[in-house]
């Protein structure tokens, strides 16, 4: 089990898109009061080319790099954006095997995170980046991060971390998923999450419309992805919708889901949010119960 302490060693590093050089000082900054050692890779402040943070090859040794760095011990993306499936078949899986870490990130390192986790088992942490939340003020939900980062407790999110349940019920699976667009991306490639067990399916997104929800959900579903999923989460839907459209984007992911018949709940601030973010331990075995969510004890 993998468990941050004062003193731990982070390393930061941009897998896709190019972060900002002052966000990412904001957030080291942050890290270090936090009472980590953050440690900038060669390439985490690179621009260029196009909109990536380097060449596919410099992100690609940072990565490994990171992992083989015996003092490193866990690993923390700067922001999301583009770029991370890249990657992909590249990965020196051996390396990353035989140098098991926390890998913490969101948005389009769901690629990377699902990757992982279908051919090594590794879990991760679906949470706050350095340059896109740990540089604001709000940015971090500290109890979700110590718990799922530092094991401090039990982790446990609910109704006053936005849960609220669409559809009750009470399952047990593996908590999985990540941003619904890269979720849906990875399907026919070898790269794609596979659920061999059964599974609570965590998704969310920005910038997505009702319709298109509906159709990706539709598209895990007709892929076979679903055929393990006990419970759907769905994250905070604010990225997505206006105040007044929230109604039919409901609609649409209950019409998707109209053939599932377990737990769904929606709201969860993890991910593309707006300050507060929630941590959630991807790989952790979970009880998912109406509106709420924890690790299994």
């Amino acid at each position: 089990m993998f468990a941050l302490r004062p003193g731990s060693r982070v390393a930061i590093l941009s897998p896709a898109a190019a972060a900002k050089e002052e966000l990412i000082d904001k957030g080291c900054d942050a890290l270090r009061r936090f009472g980590y050692e953050p440690v900038l890779m060669p390439h985490a402040k690179a621009r260029g080319p196009l909109y990536y943070a380097g060449k596919l090859e410099d992100r690609l040794a940072d990565f490994h790099a990171a992992f083989l760095d015996d003092s490193i011990d866990a690993v923390l993306c700067t922001r999301g954006g583009w770029g991370s499936t890249e990657l992909l078949p590249h990965l020196n899986l051996s390396l990353l095997n035989d140098n098991r870490k926390l890998f913490i990130g969101y948005s389009d390192h769901t690629s990377l995170q699902s990757y992982l986790w279908t051919r090594l088992r590794l879990p991760t942490v679906y949470g706050p980046m350095c340059a896109a939340d740990w540089s604001l003020d709000n940015g971090v939900d500290v109890p979700s991060w110590q718990n799922a980062v530092e094991r401090k407790s039990i982790w446990s999110v609910g109704a006053g971390d936005g849960l609220r349940s669409l559809r009750p019920g009470r399952v047990e699976g593996r908590l999985l998923g990540g941003c619904l667009a890269l979720l849906e991306a990875g399907l026919g490639t070898p790269y794609a999450l596979r659920l061999e067990e059964p599974t609570v399916l965590f998704v969310e997104d920005i910038n997505v419309k009702p319709y298109q929800w509906d159709r990706m959900l539709q598209h895990l579903r007709f892929a076979g992805l679903m055929q393990n999923v006990r419970g759907v989460v769905f994250g905070d839907m604010s990225a997505n919708v206006v105040p007044h459209e929230m109604p039919l984007l409901e609609g649409a992911c209950l019409h998707a889901l109209q053939e599932f018949t377990g737990p769904v709940s929606m709201g969860l601030r993890s991910g593309h949010v707006r300050g507060g973010n929630r941590s959630l331990p991807l790989g952790d075995w979970v009880v998912m119960e109406n509106d709420t969510l924890r690790s299994f004890e």
